[in-house]
């Protein structure tokens, strides 16, 4: 079970982040010209950040199955100390915790603005530092190798 979530989570996250890119793209397009907040932007939108919770979903077992986790919380106190558990059990979960509730901010911030250059602005900036924050807690090396097979 924990291979195949990894696999899932892994993978998942091209498609989150393909679909921040092209929501932060639309964007910022829309906050320059008088374009409308269509459904189709409505529904990008809810795509990633609906990708985003099934990632943090698949994230959340894992948190609780891995490795990693058995050893946090074997030792806690030696947490800090490892670079390795400490990116695992703390940095990655929390940092990935405060993107996905920055883009659900940014939804929601849409949602409830009135003109469509306010919720364009909003998708821009909360999902802008969503993709951020993703990236820099993303293990871009060997541990969290780009293509899981």
């Amino acid at each position: 079970m924990y291979n195949v979530l990894l696999f899932a989570h892994s993978w998942l996250r091209w498609i989150v982040l393909i679909l921040a890119l092209i929501n932060i793209y639309k964007s910022f397009v829309g906050t320059r010209g008088n374009l409308t907040y269509s459904k189709s932007e409505k529904s990008l939108a809810a795509a990633f950040v609906g990708s985003l919770h099934l990632t943090f979903l698949f994230g959340l077992i894992l948190y609780f199955i891995s490795p990693y986790a058995y050893q946090a919380f074997a030792g806690s106190e030696s947490v800090m100390k490892n670079a390795t558990l400490r990116f695992w059990a703390v940095e990655h979960a929390f940092v990935m915790f405060i993107a996905i509730a920055m883009a659900s901010i940014g939804k929601a911030k849409a949602k409830k603005a009135t003109t469509d250059s306010e919720k364009f602005k909003a998708q821009l900036i909360f999902f802008s530092i969503a993709l951020v924050l993703m990236l820099s807690r993303i293990p871009w090396g060997e541990a969290g190798r780009l293509f899981r097979f």
